[in-house]
């Protein structure tokens, strides 16, 4: 036996394997950076060096991508690791060479070198920059080494290309480095220049270009400035966050995005990173958009994010006011904005700087100015998209503004026919340019609209006659207040349109989410509320939208193929934003040939499910379609966590409700044991010590004996019974059902009690039709065996035991009564109970201990219902009903 268990016994060794594989798999993996300020100061070298380190510690290490530039120290350092082969792409006919992600995620080493971090991959490979491979094999727990030189961080592009006079196109987010190690890869700059020169980073002529344009003394100073300072501020950063937890001190900043100054607004989002990153900070990019229905994610949203700071797009048309209401609501400390230098004092006087008011209305919030140079003095360079022609002139509404301002005229001269005088003219013109505002699109109908009315009534009713000239004393004055008149009043009718079409679309929106939310309410399966919230999706974007679940995306080849989304290759993309917790597909630089954009639902930094929103070339994804999502996907990911608790609430019931149907049993058996085993022990003892000096009269022995047999048979009755529960499933406590004769299960079980108790009587009522009813024939025959015995023990012997059977649309109840003395309060209210308070044993071939918790758990296990009693005429009462399958109605 011990030589047995020494066997089973798992080596420790395999337990710690098994444990570290366990925490590799969870853990995500770690990144450092080899960080410097320019090619050629050895971060390529360092890294490897590093790696042939870890791998004498015992690391399993492995070079996934390396440029050794044909320099021989870094390629004899190339030659003695392990090295992943590149997947090939054929662009233009090049041949291009390119990091295998995929053939580094199936290898798993625990550490993996990839150089030059901020490369863009070829058209073709699953992610547009190599940094987003990185990314996966993070998530995949595995240790990445890289490389980058500062010139490509994305917070300091603009200080690069100020201080070099060259754009660098390929950067890294600054949000990659968040929880990297730099280390600073470092040398003098004269020493750099020397290895130029020497043709050690560069061949002789592309050296002598290089020192010529990037490789200056003075860009190379600059520049390794720059990278100490980044590394100081990556360092710092953790520091100051545990302060500010532990002071409650915080700052939070503000940049305005300012889609008619794009330029402006990069350099304003780049300053206001790199000052969160010095101070520990969190920051938000406010957007304000008067209509996001046709407006897609800008450029600079996409760069606020690489920047690590929160995108909000808002959709008003008072900028002043919402900023200041943004600001107060999120207890903004600090506020960043573009200044221009060169503005027209005109147009200062017609329209503020905005600063100058925000200063008036948020005193406490500190307000950051970043000068920028426009290229033009009068006006804002307005590089956003100018309208298209065809959206600001339609015919439908020339001839609305036409036909308003004709009827217009015509009611005019009714009313100047019967004088009713030139005042009450102007107000039918005034009348019918608010018309004109409210069944038209944009101010231009309303504008052009309220300068003909002036135009038309100067021609038609003011002296001279079809003449703009006006003779008539004070008729200049009158005509200029009615063009301010209708221009002002017009505006405020497209202003009040705007408003409720806002108005309109957010109680749209509104309601959706309530008819979701009562949807949720109802529905009890995840696969339901995804299969909801799907439909609802596609109704309202007008295209096909698929919600993934976790075991659709687990099992691809099990998953119907329906539609564009729910190909294998689709449903690829989707498991892989499951995993990765990034958007990808359709607009993204992630697998971006999918025929949809993917979105996943995240909550507590677990996926719950993935959105696939179909693309449209005719109807573009906007960001009023996205924020709509997000919202959506908020409520979803609320309606699953409240799925997953409840099943697992109702699992804990149910498990506790095993324990104490088991501990039940168990104390029932321990009474029930107990005085049969004390009987047959007592009375073989008795016949063991007889004796011819104490012989017991033959009599006795027979009694002895016949005692010992009854207590035998309900001891081997009592096993039976315990071998019946062995047919309910432990996993589920239900029972496989069949459809059984219910008179031949009560006659099986009324044989059975006349071979154990042969001089009862048992009277059976049975219906007249043949009924089927779903059951385990054995274990309700065990059932009414149970029944008819405690019934016939507790009551006279020779007086009947009534047993019937009734049936109802939904259900068959059977019955077992006696003539006994009946059933004590304290054991109807035990047995209901589940006896789990008793103190004194109520069964022991006396009471009703292991039997009727057995018949308990039976019933249940059936679905049915037990119940107990006492009969008016004397008696206790049994009865259990059993649910009959409901008929299908035709």
């Amino acid at each position: 036996m011990e030589r047995q268990v020494e066997e089973e016994r798992l080596d420790p060794e395999q337990l710690l394997a098994k444990w570290k594989k366990n925490e590799q798999s969870l853990r995500s993996g770690r990144l450092k950076v080899f960080f410097g300020y320019a090619a050629g100061v050895g971060k390529t070298y360092g890294m490897l060096k590093e790696a042939h380190e870890q791998q004498a510690e015992g690391k399993n290490v492995l070079i996934g991508y390396v440029e050794p530039h044909a320099r021989p120290e870094t390629q004899s350092l190339v030659n003695g690791l392990p090295t992943l082969s590149t997947k090939t792409y054929e662009y233009k006919g090049i041949q291009i060479n390119e990091f295998d992600v995929d053939a580094a995620l199936k290898e798993k080493p625990d550490i993996i070198l990839v150089d030059e971090l901020a490369h863009t991959n070829a058209i073709g490979a699953r992610n547009r920059k190599r940094y987003q491979d990185i990314e996966e094999l993070l998530k995949a727990g595995i240790d990445v080494y890289t490389t980058v030189n500062v010139q490509h961080i994305e917070s300091l592009n603009d200080v690069v290309e100020q201080v070099t006079g060259i754009h660098i196109s390929e950067t890294v987010p600054d949000t990659f480095f968040e929880t990297s190690s730099l280390k600073v890869v470092d040398i003098e700059t004269d020493e750099l220049l020397d290895r130029l020169k020497q043709g050690k980073i560069y061949h002789s002529e592309n050296a002598r270009k290089a020192m010529a344009n990037f490789f200056t003394s003075d860009n190379l100073t600059l520049l390794r400035g720059l990278a100490i300072r980044k590394a100081s501020d990556h360092i710092n950063t953790t520091n100051q966050q545990e302060t500010q937890k532990s002071t409650g001190i915080h700052s939070k900043l503000l940049t305005i995005i300012d889609e008619k100054n794009p330029d402006m607004t990069k350099k304003c989002l780049r300053w206001t990173a790199r000052l969160a990153q010095a101070l520990g900070a969190e920051w938000i990019a406010l957007e304000i958009l008067e209509d996001t229905s046709e407006h897609t994610e800008s450029e600079n949203s996409k760069l606020a994010t690489k920047l690590g700071g929160e995108v909000v797009t808002l959709e008003s048309d008072n900028q002043r006011e919402t900023i200041i209401q943004y600001v107060k609501m999120r207890g903004v400390t600090d506020l960043v904005m573009g200044k221009i230098i060169k503005r027209s004092r005109f147009l200062r006087l017609y329209r503020p700087d905005l600063e100058d008011e925000l200063v008036a209305f948020i005193p406490d919030v500190d307000i950051h100015l970043v000068p920028y140079q426009s290229s033009k003095y009068l006006l804002n360079k307005y590089a956003t998209k100018k309208k298209n022609l065809k959206s600001i002139f339609t015919w439908q509404d020339f001839y609305m503004t036409c036909g308003l301002l004709t009827v217009a005229t015509i009611l005019s001269e009714f009313g100047s026919y019967f004088h009713i005088g030139d005042q009450n003219l102007i107000l039918i013109y005034i009348l019918f340019v608010l018309l004109v505002a409210r069944l038209t699109t944009g101010y231009l109908w309303a504008a052009l609209a309220s300068i003909a009315s002036v135009l038309m009534f100067n021609w038609f009713f003011v002296e001279p006659l079809y003449s703009l000239t006006v003779y008539k004393q004070g008729y200049p004055v009158t005509l200029i207040f009615m063009l301010l008149v209708a221009l002002l009043v017009s505006n405020l009718m497209m202003q009040i349109k705007k408003q409720a079409f806002y108005a309109m679309k957010r109680e749209h929106q509104l309601e959706i989410l309530y008819e979701l939310n009562k949807k949720y309410l109802v529905t009890h399966d995840q696969k339901e509320i995804l299969a909801t919230t799907a439909e609802y999706l596609s109704n309202m974007l007008d295209r096909e939208v698929v919600l993934y679940g976790e075991e659709e995306l687990k099992n691809p080849t099990g998953a119907p193929i329906k539609g564009p989304l729910r190909s294998l290759e689709e449903l690829a993309v989707a498991n892989w934003v499951f995993v990765n917790q990034k958007e990808a597909g359709y607009g993204t630089d992630t697998l971006m040939g999918a025929k949809a954009l993917y979105l996943p639902v995240l909550s507590n930094g677990v996926t719950l499910a993935v959105i696939g929103i179909e693309k449209s070339k005719e109807d573009p994804i906007t960001d009023e379609i996205i924020t709509f999502i997000e919202l959506i996907s908020t409520q979803l990911s609320l309606a699953i966590e409240q799925n997953n608790l409840t099943l697992e609430r109702q699992q804990i019931l149910f498990e506790n409700e095993k324990e104490r149907m088991r501990g039940n049993l168990l104390r029932a058996i321990s009474h029930d044991l107990r005085t049969p085993l004390t009987g047959i022990s007592g009375s073989v003892e008795t016949v063991l010590d007889d004796h011819e000096a104490t012989k017991l009269p033959e009599e006795t022995k027979r009694k002895l004996l016949v005692g010992i047999k009854e207590d035998a048979d309900w001891l081997i009755r009592m096993v039976e019974n315990l071998l019946s529960i062995t047919r309910i499933n432990e996993e589920t406590m239900k029972v496989a059902k069949s459809k059984e004769a219910a008179e031949e299960v009560v006659s099986s079980a009324i044989q059975r009690i006349k071979k154990s108790y042969p001089e009862s009587e048992i009277s059976v009522t049975l219906p007249d039709e043949f009924i089927l009813v779903p059951m385990d024939s054995i274990l309700i025959e065990q059932v009414l065996f149970n029944l008819m015995e405690n019934a016939i023990r507790h009551s006279n012997c020779h007086s009947p035991i009534f047993v019937s059977v009734t049936a109802t649309a939904k259900e068959v109840t059977f019955e077992v009564a006696d003539q006994g003395k009946g059933l004590t309060g304290e054991q109807i209210k035990l047995l209901f109970d589940g006896m789990s308070k008793q103190n004194t044993p109520v069964d022991s071939k006396s009471g009703m201990g292991i039997g009727l918790s057995i018949v308990k758990t039976i019933i249940m296990a059936h679905d049915g219902t037990l119940n107990a009693g006492n009969r008016p005429q004397g008696g206790a009462v049994f009865t259990f009903t059993l649910p009959l399958e409901r008929k299908e109605q035709k």
